[in-house]
């Protein structure tokens, strides 16, 4: 009889799940908000690391309190899931040398190009390594360090990725597994293993501040007593036998959340970025780069797309023009598929898949009869999602093709956008019942690790999620072929948009950073 608590670090809060491991279910949850330091300029978005070290004591200490002293007492593992590739550098004492640079940061274009220069061009690193630096990474960040904060960068003697840090918090434990680290841009992945390459392009004294890599069912390690103490678990002797898993990032956690372990299923999540992911039993690398050669956090890979803008897009458009989440989604109703041909270019804070770092947003297609709340509404959304859709045809002609998406995150919970994510993905939506997860991963996980460590070697990540996830029929949306011959008419002019305006976008970023 065991529990085991799910931990999701994101950019805007920590979320975390009690699973009963018997009963195959959630008995318990909470929320901490954490929030992004103001006033940095464009394009640089950072977090201290220490508000996530206080969420996580938040949440943690209030599941622990509403599963009661019997709970507890039954509390086996933790896992954690964490926004991916930011950088949290480390001092030799373990101490946080400056706030880290997040998966949204933009600063590091040039750092971006240097790294690819040293490599040898995009190709030569796509052969190298599996995938090109994007600005969103770890490395470039880790040079930015290095060649804008020479002082800090001399102080640098460790390399952790936030749920990582989260790890360090509760083990004081130095760990990496495969998954999240596979989305720093400083491994082979098809070798699962640290690029020599490009740490030597970076720093050669960098192999040494990186933890070697460890496999996804291995345990970070325990929980720390004075936090078992905190948190009110039972001490066992001298020390707690709570396991900390290897965890991952919080799209590798979500694959297992919506039992996306094996081939065959394809994942969405509509969050303040945008994923589309599916597990994979080889490397899927694409020779254009646009498609992540991520691996999971299962001992499989996840090829992967990624959008920087979704309901960061709606939200804006919804607090202009004053609607409630209700009254947005009825406005939205009230105008046709297509928007009478309004499209929004949505790169509000630049945009990764495709990779246009400089791009901003555009409406194209404005007249009297679509200058109107209910219009922009509609093409707000519906923007988001085509912009998805870019990526999820690369995965297609990859031949990662979807037959059904399991659909998460906040944009997953509205019926009229699920009906649009149907429509222009030309296939079947449906949301899940458990909605959290990645956090419910990181339980899942947690066990999968408790099992193996307990001797149970065979037991395989499969073992948990089956009879533990399931869909939620009722919210399931199927395409409408007319919407959908639409919509495949408006990706064609948002496609040419992003491409036509490209060298605009690169010449207005310059012109900002002289103005600056």
């Amino acid at each position: 009889m065991s529990i085991h608590i799910g931990i999701d670090s994101g950019t805007q809060s920590t979320k975390a799940v009690a699973f009963d491991l018997d009963a195959r279910k959630v008995i318990a949850e909470a929320r901490a908000p954490h929030a992004l330091i103001a006033g940095l300029p464009a394009g640089h978005m950072e977090q201290h690391p220490a508000g996530w070290t206080a969420a996580l004591d938040t949440v943690i200490g209030v599941v622990a309190g509403k599963i009661g002293a019997e709970g507890r007492a039954r509390v086996r593992g933790i896992g954690v899931s964490g926004q991916q590739h930011g950088f949290v550098p480390l001092d030799a004492d373990g101490a946080v040398i400056r706030p880290a640079k997040l998966w949204c940061d933009t600063s590091t274009t040039a750092e971006c190009a240097l790294l690819t220069k040293k490599l040898g061009g995009v190709k030569s690193v796509i052969r190298k390594t599996g995938l090109p630096f994007l600005p969103g990474y770890t490395a470039p960040k880790i040079l930015w360090l290095k060649r804008r904060e020479p002082a800090n960068y001399k102080r640098l003697r460790h390399v952790l990725l936030p749920h990582d840090y989260l790890n360090f918090h509760l083990t004081g434990n130095y760990f990496m597994e495969h998954g999240d680290a596979s989305g720093s841009a400083l491994m082979d992945v098809r070798r699962r293993a640290w690029s020599r390459d490009v740490i030597n392009a970076i720093d050669k004294n960098l192999a040494d501040w990186l933890p070697p890599l460890s496999e996804s069912h291995e345990a970070a390690g325990t929980l720390r007593t004075e936090l078992a103490e905190k948190y009110g678990f039972p001490i066992r002797g001298n020390a707690t036998d709570i396991v900390v898993s290897a965890g991952g990032g919080d799209n590798m956690m979500g694959a297992i959340g919506t039992s996306n372990v094996a081939p065959g299923i394809v994942t969405a999540s509509f969050g303040t970025s945008g994923t589309i992911y599916a597990t994979a039993a080889k490397p899927i690398v694409d020779p254009h780069g646009e498609i992540a050669a991520f691996c999971s956090s299962t001992g499989a890979w996840l090829p992967l797309l990624c959008t920087m803008n979704v309901t960061t897009v709606t939200e804006q458009l919804r607090a202009h023009f004053g609607f409630t989440h209700a009254s947005l989604d009825d406005a939205i109703k009230t105008v046709p598929p297509a928007a009478g041909g309004l499209v929004l270019l949505p790169y509000f804070a630049g945009e990764r898949t495709p990779n246009v770092p400089d791009g901003s947003g555009v409406l194209f297609g404005l007249n009297a009869k679509t200058f109107a709340p209910a219009h922009l509404a509609r093409a707000a959304m519906e923007g988001a999602t085509l912009g998805m859709n870019y990526g999820l045809r690369r995965l297609a002609a990859l031949g990662v093709k979807a037959k059904e998406i399991r659909v998460t995150g906040g944009g997953s919970k509205t019926p009229v956008w699920r009906q649009i994510m149907a429509d222009v993905f030309g296939v079947p939506v449906v949301a899940m019942v458990e909605d959290e997860g990645a956090a419910l991963g990181a339980a899942l996980q947690s066990a999968w690790c408790h099992a193996r460590r307990s001797g149970n070697r065979k037991a395989k990540i499969s073992d948990f999620t089956r009879d533990t996830v399931a869909v939620n029929e009722a919210t399931r949306c199927v395409p409408d072929k007319a919407a959908h011959a639409r919509y495949r008419e408006l990706q064609q002019i948002q496609d040419a948009l992003s491409t036509t305006l490209r060298p605009l976008f690169a010449k207005a970023a310059k012109r900002r950073d002289v103005e600056r």
